[in-house]
């Protein structure tokens, strides 16, 4: 009977022990499958791993010492005797009995951490998994907004969409849906369609990317003004992190660095460490602020795009305040900037921006222009790695503006200026401020560019659309705009010029900036300046048919 008993225990627990291998396969798979259901596993592991215990307990060989014979009786293979053995067998099976529920106990202690185990990595894995299914559902409504604004036409779905299940992607379902829709365009209108899908094609590369992180570099010095740059950043920032501002000081100016120390934490402060006199040919000696900036300059770029690792930034000056929708206008340039191989900067400023020469009620206006304006511009890392190596030692905004950084590429400006400086003295001992740069108008109206289409920047819609409208403008003497003049209408009219010197001279006359950078005039563009006189637009332009820009027109 024993034997047939211990037999029939053995039996059991080999059949519990494959239970809970099976428990642990099963369990192994549901994890892979699904992180969910480790709960579920766990629940499994408790209960079998309990059966094995109580089995264990059950088939447990009575209390005493194993016979010769491998018997389970007391006192090696002796018949349960006298009232001795009994005692004796009674107290050892106290004993025994006090051991195996400390055994159980410390048990159910490792089980209860065991299971808490499983409770924390399973509330881990719901956060993580509402945290990937929350992205999920952003991109769909990404993908969903884009389907919904395509033409109404058959697409070429790729193979790479097609998935099994309920797990279709929003582009084959549009797909469906597109393929029973009768088709109403005419063979001979297939053409215009595949324009007109270009074109929207064109709208959607020049989107703004949400994402993009937008870093502000603050190139400083010895300006505790630079207050005022700063408050007007972080006033009108929407995001901390969209936006981060870099503060980088050059001169160790022990005042301006607590000036930018006290914004703590809302900016990053990093200093030039080389301090050093650059060492210049004798008549150049007035000139060594120019080459210290030009270090500066080299210095904090490459802290921006090797150490912080951006992409693109933003740089102004310290004498710089910014307009409110300063940072929606650069957010909203940035993909037309990246996918459009003409452009090599945007930037705020607008050269002959003064009140008067702008359109008040134009803010949304924007302008290619052939002229490097800076003063508060983009640049991009693929740019930077281009300028980095051959970055000049002095006079770093001119060396921009010659045919070989430029290589016929334009930036982006607006119609009123984004930017306004405020810092009459510095190294340029104010050339230009009193003359022209006090009375730059500064933007008081948000615009959303990120809402409007801006594909007509493009260089290929751009240009033909710019001639057009230039050289159809009447032709009119710079005499009949001025006070008393015989001029009548709105605009816009054209004056043209033909020399170097006739470009001064129309220039001075009109109250636009004269000045050339390698033949190129301040905000022109293919060689027309445009701007407002006497409420009427106007377009100082080079004979029909300009090809390029005389160098020696500087």
């Amino acid at each position: 009977m024993e034997v047939q008993f211990c037999r029939t225990v053995s039996a059991l627990r080999l059949f519990f022990s494959f239970s809970s291998l099976q428990s642990l396969f099963w369990c192994h798979w549901a994890m892979v499958r699904k992180k969910g259901s480790l709960i579920l596993c766990g629940a499994f592991l408790f209960v079998a791993w309990n059966a094995l215990l109580l089995l264990f307990l059950w088939g447990r060989p009575p209390i005493g010492r194993l016979g010769e014979g491998g018997g389970a009786e007391p006192g090696a293979g002796e018949e349960w005797g006298g009232g001795k053995t009994k005692v004796g067998g009674a107290n050892g099976l106290a004993g025994e009995v006090i051991r195996l529920a400390e055994e159980v106990e410390s048990e159910l202690e490792t089980q209860k951490k065991l299971l808490k185990q499983i409770q924390s990595h399973r509330e881990l894995w719901e956060q993580r998994k509402e945290l990937g299914k929350r992205e999920s559902e952003d991109t769909q409504d990404e993908k969903n907004i884009e389907e919904l604004n395509k033409p109404q036409q058959i697409p070429a779905v790729p193979r790479s969409h097609k998935t099994i299940d309920d797990t279709k992607t929003v582009i084959e379902k549009q797909e469906v849906l597109m393929v029973t829709q009768p088709r109403l365009v005419m063979k001979e209108q297939e053409p215009e369609q595949e324009k007109k899908k270009m074109v929207e094609n064109e709208v959607d590369r020049t989107k703004p990317s949400p994402q993009i992180i937008i870093p502000i570099l603050v190139i400083a010095c010895d300006r505790v003004t630079v207050k005022r740059s700063l408050d007007k950043l972080i006033q009108y920032r929407p995001s901390a992190e969209l936006y981060p501002i870099i503060v980088s000081q050059d001169c160790g100016h022990a005042d301006t660095a607590r000036v930018i120390g006290s914004y703590g934490s809302q900016i990053t402060h990093i200093s030039q460490p080389d301090l050093a006199d650059i060492p210049v040919r004798p008549d150049h000696r007035k000139f060594q602020g120019y080459y210290k900036i030009a270090r500066h300059y080299r210095w904090a770029l490459n802290q921006v795009f090797n150490v912080f690792a951006y992409s693109t930034v933003v740089i102004v000056e310290d004498d710089l305040e910014v307009a409110p929708d300063f940072f929606e206008y650069f957010r909203a340039l940035y993909p037309i900037l990246r996918s459009d191989p003409t452009l090599w900067c945007v930037s705020a400023w607008n050269d002959n921006g003064r009140d008067g020469l702008v359109n008040p009620g134009m803010a949304d206006l924007l302008y290619r222009t052939d002229f490097f304006p800076g003063l508060g511009w983009m640049l991009l890392k693929e740019v930077w790695a281009e300028l980095e190596p051959k970055w000049p030692k002095a006079f770093w905004d001119d060396w921009m503006r010659h045919p070989e950084q430029r290589k016929d590429r334009s930036c982006i400006r607006p119609e009123i200026s984004r930017t306004i400086t405020f810092g009459r003295k510095g190294v340029s001992l104010g050339q230009y401020f009193d003359q022209y740069l006090r009375y730059i108008k500064l933007n008081t109206e948000f615009v959303p560019f990120t809402k409007a289409d801006l594909s007509y920047l493009v260089q290929e819609k751009y240009d033909e659309t710019f001639e057009k409208e230039v050289y159809s403008a009447p032709l009119v003497k710079v005499e009949e705009l001025q006070q008393g003049g015989s001029l009548k209408g709105s605009g816009p009219f054209r004056v043209q010029y033909s020399s170097r010197d006739s470009f001064k001279v129309l220039a001075r006359n009109l109250g636009v900036m004269d000045d050339l950078k390698s033949g190129v005039p301040r905000a022109g563009y293919r060689g027309v300046v445009s701007f407002i006189s006497r409420g009427r637009r106007i377009y100082l332009a080079p004979p029909e048919g300009w090809t390029k820009y005389d160098t020696s027109w500087s």
